[in-house]
């Protein structure tokens, strides 16, 4: 006979498995132009609680009790910026959300890059 609180354990930390992946830690390169990428990363927090408990007369524990639960966090760390060989870290401010900081990134990102595009176009 199976353990029922291991069941439903594991069924739980299944579930946690398939949300927490290396795609959330690192994420999808976005291309920008033909030699900008970012890559963003995030760090991964979770949580996680189960158990049960038979009643009744062994080995049958005729009633089972039990539950399991957890949580998810991800947080926006940084952003990996690539540029021909050159690697960069662009940290995301704590004191703000990760979408609130890449908004705010982003009139800045397009000024650089339209600063490096002149730049190279002046240079030929």
């Amino acid at each position: 006979m199976e353990n029922k609180a291991e069941t439903v354990v594991n069924g739980a930390l299944d579930g946690i498995k398939k949300l927490v992946d290396v795609d959330t830690v690192i994420g999808d390169p976005v291309k920008i132009g033909e030699d900008l990428t970012l890559i963003p990363v995030s760090k991964v927090s979770c949580g996680f609680a189960g158990g049960g408990s038979g009643f009744g007369a062994s080995p049958q524990n005729e009633h089972f009790g039990g539950g399991a639960g957890g949580c998810v966090k991800v947080t926006p760390v940084c952003f990996l910026v690539a540029r021909g060989d050159q690697v960069r870290m662009l940290p995301v401010a704590e004191s703000s959300t990760g979408v609130d900081k890449l908004v705010d990134l982003v009139p800045e990102l397009i000024d650089k890059i339209t600063g490096l595009v002149r730049d190279k176009k002046d240079g030929e």
